[in-house]
C-alpha cells in the first residue's frame, strides 16, 4: 500500500490530473494505510459500477483516533494534526467552503482502526447499540448529525470491494501455479472418455443388463423397507391416522410416522417394479437391438476416429459466433451519446436532470444544489436511430441464435454423413471412403447449406421468442395481475416444449439430409413418420443410450474430480510434495470438474449422433430392403441374427 499513488477525486466524482512534480512512491514510503475522505459514499451503487469508492483517498501514516470536523480544527490547535489527512501539498490559503468543495480535506475525521491496510471506522457494539468511540451519531462536517449505521454500510461496501479484489488476485495466483496440473486432469478425462467408448464396444450388453438388474434390486429393497416400516408402526399411538384427516403439514417428517404413508410408498414402488419387469419381458428383443446398435456405433467410431475431434471445430466456430455477437452488441450499446445526470443525496429538485460534466461546476444547477454531482448514467439519445437501438439489439441476438444453430446443424450433418457412409458400406470397412468425415463436411457445405440455414432459422425464431417472453416476465414481476402471470407461465412452458420438439425433429431431419440429400422439409417429414412407425424402438433405444451416457459422464467426472481433490489437498502421499500450494484448492478442482464434463459431453455427443444415425439407417434398411440380391440388407451380422434376417446371396454361397 505504501507504494500506491493516491487517487484524487474532485467534487463531482471525476478523477483529477496528477501533479507532475508529485513523487508518489517517495511521499508514501512511510504511509502504509489508505484513508477514505467520506467512507459513507462507499455505500453508493457506483461502487459496483466503478469497482472503487467515489471519494478522495490518500495514504496516511496512521489512522485518525479522534472525532474532529474541519471547521472545528480550523479554529483550534488540532489543525496541524488534521492537515496530515488532507491531500499532499495542501496549503491553507482557501476558505472553508472552497476547501470542502474542492475536496482538499475531509469534512470530518472519525476514530478508525487499520484493517487490511485500510482505515475503517472503529465500530463496536455496546449493549446491542452500535457506537464509534462513545458516540452513536456523528457530525458529518456540514452541520448535520448522522447515524452510525451509515458508516457501517459504507465500511461494508469498501471492505467488499477490497475482498473482491483480493479474491480475484488469489484465484489468478492459483491458476498461475496449477494450470499445467489442470491440463493433466483434462487429459486424463479425455483418456477416460475414450476408454469408456471402447468398453461400450465389448461390454455394452453386460453394462446395460447390470444397470437394469440394479434398478430392479433397488426397487425391491425399497418395497422391503416400506413393508418393514409399515409393520414397525403397527400399534404405535397416532400411526393409524389417515392422510386426509392429518391434512397438509409443512414439516414433512410428520408423514413418516403414519402407516398409511409407508403403505402408499410400498404400493407405488410395487407398481413400478411390476411395470419394469413386464416391459423387460415384452421388450427384451428391442433392448437386445439397442445393445447391438450401441456396439455397432462403437465400431463406426473406431473406423472414423477423427470424428471424436470434430467437437473442437464446432467449439471454434461457436466462439467466432459469440465474439461476433458480443462485439456487435458492444458497438450498438456505445454507438449513441453518453448521458450524464445530476445525482444528489439530499432532496434537490434538479435530481435526475441531464447535465454537462464540463460546465456543471460553474453552472446554475451547481449553485442551486451544492452537494450535487454530474455523473454518467447511460448511453442514449433522442434521435430515431437511438430509439431503434433496442430493436437492433434484439435482431443481433436473433442473428446469434441463427448462426449458432447453423454451426450445430453443420456439425450434426457432417457426423451423420460420415457414420451413414459406414452403415451403407456393404463390405465394412472395405467400402468406406478414404476420408468419410471430410467428404461429409464438403457435401454439407456444397449441397445442404440452404437446408441447414432453414432448420436453424426455425429454431432461432422459437428461441428469440422465448428470450422476449423472459424479458416480459421480468418486467411483469411487480404486476399484481394473476391472469397475466398465468398466461405468461403457460406461454413459456409451451415454447419450451416447442423448442425441445424442434430440436429433436431437426436432428433427425439432418440425418435424413445426410443420407439422401433431400431438402429440409422432405427430410423432416420422412424422419418424423419413420420414427412414428417405430415409436417403441425409438423409446427403448433413447432411454437405454441416455442412461448409459449419464452413467459414463458421472463415472468420468466423479473419478477425475475425486482424483483432483486428493491431489490438490495433498492427500496422495506419493505426490504430496508435488502438488502446488494454493490459496483456494477448490479453484483448480472446480475447473477440472467442469472441463471434464465438457470433454465427456463432447465425446458422448459424437457417440450419440452415431447411435441416432445408425438407428435411422437401420430402420430405413428394414423398410427398403428384403435381403434379395437386388436389395440386400446392409445391417451387421449381429442385427441380422437378432431379427432372423439373411441376405439370399450370402445364404446360397
Amino acid at each position: 500500500m505504501g507504494d500506491e499513488r493516491p487517487h484524487y477525486y474532485g467534487k463531482h466524482g471525476t478523477p483529477q490530473k496528477y501533479d507532475p512534480t508529485f513523487k508518489g512512491p517517495i511521499y508514501n514510503r512511510n504511509k502504509p494505510y489508505l484513508f477514505y475522505f467520506n467512507i459513507v459514499k462507499c455505500a453508493s451503487p457506483l461502487v459496483l459500477l466503478e469497482f472503487q469508492c467515489p471519494t478522495p483517498q490518500i495514504c496516511v501514516e496512521k489512522c485518525p483516533d479522534r472525532y474532529l470536523t474541519y471547521l472545528n480544527a480550523r479554529s483550534s490547535r488540532d489543525f496541524e494534526y488534521y492537515k496530515q489527512f488532507c491531500v499532499p501539498g495542501f496549503k491553507d490559503n482557501k476558505g472553508v467552503a472552497e476547501v470542502l468543495r474542492d475536496g482538499d480535506c475531509p469534512a470530518v475525521l472519525i476514530p478508525s482502526k487499520p484493517l487490511a491496510r485500510r482505515c475503517f471506522p472503529a465500530i463496536h457494539a455496546h449493549k446491542g447499540v452500535l457506537m464509534v468511540g462513545n458516540e452513536t451519531t456523528y457530525e458529518d462536517g456540514h452541520g448535520s448529525r448522522k447515524n452510525i449505521t451509515d458508516l457501517v454500510e459504507g465500511a461494508k461496501k469498501a471492505n467488499g470491494v477490497l475482498e473482491a479484489r483480493q479474491l480475484a488476485m488469489r484465484i489468478f495466483e492459483d491458476y498461475t501455479v496449477s494450470w499445467y496440473w489442470i491440463i493433466i486432469g483434462l487429459v486424463i478425462a479425455m483418456a477416460m472418455s475414450l476408454l469408456f467408448i471402447i468398453l461400450l464396444r465389448f461390454l455394452a450388453g453386460i453394462m446395460v443388463w447390470v444397470m437394469i438388474i440394479m434398478v430392479i434390486l433397488v426397487l425391491g429393497y425399497g418395497i422391503f423397507h416400506c413393508y418393514m416400516e409399515y409393520s414397525r408402526l403397527r400399534g404405535e399411538a397416532g400411526s393409524d391416522v389417515s392422510l386426509v384427516d392429518l391434512g397438509f403439514q409443512t414439516d414433512f417428517r410428520v408423514y413418516l410416522h403414519l402407516r398409511q404413508t409407508w403403505l402408499a410408498f410400498m404400493i407405488i414402488l410395487s407398481i413400478l417394479e411390476v411395470v419394469i419387469i413386464l416391459l423387460l419381458i415384452f421388450l427384451r428383443k428391442r433392448i437386445l437391438i439397442a445393445i447391438a446398435l450401441i456396439k455397432e456405433a462403437s465400431r463406426a467410431v473406431g473406423y472414423v476416429m477423427c470424428s471424436l475431434l470434430y467437437p473442437l471445430v464446432t467449439f471454434f466456430l461457436l466462439c467466432l459466433c459469440i465474439a461476433y455477437w458480443a462485439s456487435t452488441a458492444v458497438f450498438l450499446s456505445t454507438s449513441n451519446e453518453a448521458v450524464y445526470k445530476i445525482f444528489d443525496d439530499s432532496s434537490c429538485s434538479l435530481t435526475a436532470k441531464t447535465c454537462n460534466p464540463e460546465t456543471f461546476p460553474s453552472s446554475n444547477e451547481s449553485r442551486l444544489c451544492p452537494n450535487a454531482r454530474c455523473q454518467f448514467a447511460f448511453y442514449g439519445g433522442e434521435s430515431g436511430y437511438h430509439r431503434a437501438l433496442l430493436g437492433l439489439q434484439i435482431f443481433n441476438a436473433f442473428m446469434f441464435f441463427w448462426l449458432a444453430n447453423f454451426v450445430l446443424a453443420l456439425g450434426q450433418v457432417t457426423l451423420a454423413g460420415a457414420f451413414a457412409s459406414y452403415y451403407w458400406a456393404l463390405r465394412k470397412p472395405d467400402d468406406l471412403p478414404a476420408f468419410p468425415l471430410f467428404s461429409a463436411f464438403g457435401r454439407a457445405l456444397r449441397y445442404h447449406t440452404g437446408s441447414l440455414a432453414f432448420g436453424a432459422l426455425i429454431l432461432a425464431i422459437v428461441q428469440i421468442i422465448r428470450v422476449i417472453l423472459e424479458y416480459l416476465d421480468q418486467r411483469l414481476k411487480a404486476a399484481e395481475n394473476k391472469f397475466a402471470k398465468c398466461l405468461m407461465t403457460c406461454l413459456k412452458c409451451c415454447f419450451w416444449c416447442l423448442e425441445k420438439f424442434i430440436k429433436f425433429l431437426n436432428r433427425n431431419a439432418y440425418i435424413m439430409i445426410a443420407i439422401y440429400g433431400t431438402n429440409f422439409c422432405t427430410s423432416a417429414r420422412n424422419a418424423f413418420f419413420l420414427l412414428m412407425r417405430n415409436i417403441i424402438r425409438v423409446a427403448v433405444l433413447d432411454k437405454v443410450t441416455d442412461f448409459l451416457f449419464l452413467l459414463g459422464k458421472l463415472l468420468i467426472v466423479g473419478s477425475v474430480g475425486i482424483l483432483a481433490f486428493f491431489f490438490f489437498t495433498h492427500r496422495i502421499r506419493i505426490v504430496q510434495d508435488t502438488a502446488p500450494p494454493l490459496n483456494y484448492y477448490w479453484v483448480p478442482i472446480l475447473t477440472v470438474i467442469v472441463g471434464s464434463y465438457l470433454i465427456a459431453h463432447g465425446f458422448f455427443s459424437v457417440y450419440g449422433m452415431c447411435v441416432d444415425t445408425l438407428f435411422l439407417c437401420f430402420l430405413e434398411d428394414l423398410e427398403r430392403n428384403d435381403g434379395s440380391a437386388e436389395r440386400p440388407y446392409f445391417m451387421s451380422s449381429t442385427l441380422k441374427k437378432l431379427l432372423n434376417k439373411t441376405n439370399k446371396k450370402a445364404a446360397e454361397s
